[in-house]
């Protein structure tokens, strides 16, 4: 079976676009993968790397008046979000005989081949898939929703379709980086879809969106090679937050998070190892672009990021009172320095 994949980015994210590309080829030879490229300078860096089962869309061909009318109104991430669904919707309407369409953001990367996922999906219309925010950050379910956007599936039928309609008409109406009376961007929208739409599938299977967001809360093994999660077959790893530098170095994940050492070894690695590779070569075929790189940061930000990842958080989780105590000794040298 041919699995129908889309995904959308502008030229500050297509590093990790194309190792979301290169994940797709190593585990699934069979599939389509449909890229909206956000700006020109992405269309013509994709255009000349002529990459294998990929389709390109400009900007140009994509866009209608509906979108064309709030973009102005709209950051580029805001907008990025915005055409979160009208990108599926628009490639079922143009392609009907396609049977299904997934969704993947950008920062995803498959580590085994998603066919577990689409079995379970079975004969259902759409797909979705919960955060599980791990004990410590169950307090961002509220802001950030119980679903993520990073995979969804939608099925070319009339629930796959009323869905894809409904959500786009909701982000066009309202699609802000702030969290504002229950609306976060594109993602809180998918709060209610197992009760508002028929033939929802929810999806239990924990290898399946693993991310910064909950990786803490199960037992990762190497098994043949291959990352288990809880026992279960890692599929794919969400890398949200993470910082690409001009040195080549990274900062893999936001502070929020608790990333173990055998997680950044585990899972961080290859992918790391993944983009620095993708990375040099585009610099190789096309030394004009620059973008998706941050400065690179000093020594003292460096040694300030992993005194805090390695020593203070570690401390703040393990020992009751510890942050109290540690923000007076901060308080205390600020005054006498």
């Amino acid at each position: 079976m041919r699995y129908n994949f889309c995904t959308l980015f502008d030229r500050n994210f297509l590093y990790k676009g194309l190792a979301l590309h290169r994940s797709l080829l190593r585990v699934r030879p069979n599939f389509a993968l449909w890229i909206l490229c956000l700006d020109d300078e992405t269309y013509r860096t994709l255009s000349a790397l002529q990459l294998d089962r990929v389709t390109l869309i400009s900007l140009a061909e994509f866009e209608d008046p509906a979108l064309k009318a709030v973009k102005p109104a709209r950051n580029a991430a805001e907008y990025c979000w915005t055409c979160s669904p009208s990108l599926p919707l628009y490639l079922l309407k143009t392609n009907p005989i396609l049977e299904q369409i997934t969704y993947l953001d950008a920062d995803l990367y498959f580590y085994a081949d998603p066919e577990p996922v689409y079995r379970a999906f079975a004969d259902r219309s759409i797909l979705i898939i919960p955060h599980r925010f791990s004990p410590e950050l169950a307090r961002l379910e509220k802001t950030s929703g119980t679903y993520n956007v990073g995979m969804l599936v939608f099925r070319n039928d009339r629930n796959g379709l009323a869905c894809l309609e409904w959500w786009r008409q909701q982000c066009l109406d309202w699609c802000f980086d702030f969290y504002d009376n229950g609306r976060l961007g594109d993602q809180l929208y998918l709060d209610d879809w197992p009760n508002r739409f028929a033939g929802v599938h929810v999806l239990e299977n924990l290898g399946a969106g693993l991310a910064p967001w909950n990786v803490s809360q199960y037992a990762l093994t190497k098994k043949n090679n291959a990352v288990q999660v809880n026992g279960t077959p890692l599929v794919f790893y969400h890398f949200h937050a993470l910082d690409s530098y001009t040195n080549l170095t990274f900062q893999p994940h936001k502070l929020l998070y608790n990333i173990t050492r055998r997680t950044r070894r585990l899972i961080y690695r290859p992918y790391l190892k993944e983009l620095k590779a993708i990375i040099i070569e585009i610099k190789k075929k096309q030394p004009q672009f620059s973008a998706g790189l941050k400065p690179k940061p000093s020594l003292l930000d460096r040694a300030r990021y992993r005194l805090n990842r390695d020593v203070h958080l570690p401390l703040k989780r393990a020992v009751p009172g510890y942050n109290r105590l540690y923000q007076q000794l901060k308080k205390m040298l600020r005054r006498n320095s």
